[in-house]
């Protein structure tokens, strides 16, 4: 089993239209192949005080860690972590193997 996951959260600028940047990720991983899947969600629940002020997660699946490195330099998410990046107030990053849970036994 394999596998590269990349983690992102972020709280956005209160200026930022929320919907323009998720479609702009959502054209990003539609447009590259090395991108297996992608999900993204709002916090609902979460206490202010746990969750420190992020509001979005954002999270992509690689079939490598190689294609992830190779995501990392494409043009078009090089052009697009730009724009990102202007639109975020705070954010955290994550980047890690696939480690599936072992069945109980």
């Amino acid at each position: 089993m394999g596998g590269f996951k990349h983690l992102v959260i972020v709280k956005f600028k209160e200026d930022v239209v929320v919907e323009d940047m998720l479609k702009g990720m959502e054209k990003l991983v539609s447009e590259n192949e090395l991108v297996k899947s992608f999900e993204w969600g709002q916090d609902v629940e979460g206490h202010e005080m746990l969750r420190q002020g992020f509001t979005h997660a954002f999270l992509m699946t690689f079939e490598k860690k190689e294609d992830y490195t190779a995501f990392l330099g494409h043009p078009s998410h090089v052009e697009y972590s730009t724009t990102f990046s202007g639109a975020i107030d705070k954010i955290v990053v994550l980047d890690f193997p696939i480690n599936p849970a072992k069945p109980p036994a």
